[in-house]
């Protein structure tokens, strides 16, 4: 089965975790997208609205006819659908590969419910050989640099892109995250890091991999 093909079926399965009339929060990227266009499919007449994590998921949702309404307007999500890019078994994940991190945690923060949705290629056992992306302010960006080499990772600038919150990303290659939260809590720490791209102390809640014999779910 192709990835896109897996991509899809996690997208569908997902559908069954959003509750007609509610509010969905809503993702970035290529699996992503996939669940917009099946959610407008299937349910565009039962959705209330969206909270979007990036301005490319709002186009998208906005060509379906759906309403993309602020978070501050709404306050508070049931449910969060996203991506990863790479995830363990304890639902810990890296994400980040489309830029989008640092919307996605928030709204993954003000969510009861994240749904994570991927092919099975990216359930791992140890997080780490996705580089790990850090959302900086720009000024900052070498100095952050410096910190991250010193606890063993190799940061690359992302040349040529800067965030919907006009910032800058670090590619962290070569680390072996072992524990995420310490890592996640330890590189926030950093002054001049907007976030960076583990989800562990707010893991997702359940993951649904797309695979060549149909969903896996694995639940915290």
């Amino acid at each position: 089965m192709l990835p896109d093909e897996k991509k899809k079926l996690a997208a569908q399965a997902a559908l069954e975790y959003v509750t007609p009339g509610s509010i969905v929060g809503v993702g970035t990227g290529s699996t992503v997208n996939f669940f917009i266009d099946l959610l407008a499919e299937q349910m565009s007449g039962e959705i209330e609205a969206t909270v979007s994590s990036s301005e490319a998921s709002t186009e998208r949702l906005q060509k379906h006819g759906f309403r993309v309404e602020d978070l501050n307007t709404v306050g508070h999500l049931s449910i969060y659908v996203d991506g990863a890019d790479e995830s363990n078994s304890r639902l810990h994940l890296i994400k980040g590969g489309g830029g989008a991190l640092t919307r996605e945690k928030i709204i993954a923060a003000a969510s009861d419910q994240f749904v994570c949705i991927a092919d099975d290629s990216k359930l791992v056992d140890t997080l780490g050989a996705f580089p790990l992306p850090v959302e900086v302010i720009p000024m900052a960006r070498v100095m952050i640099s410096e910190q991250l080499l010193k606890i063993g990772g190799s940061p690359q600038w992302r040349k040529d892109f800067i965030t919907d919150n006009g910032n800058h990303i670090l590619d962290v290659h070569d680390l072996s995250i072992d524990d995420p939260v310490a890592l996640e809590t330890q590189i926030n720490q950093m002054v001049g890091v907007v976030t960076v791209g583990l989800f562990a102390q707010r893991p997702a809640d359940v993951l649904i991999l797309g695979g060549d014999r149909g969903i896996r779910t694995i639940s915290a």
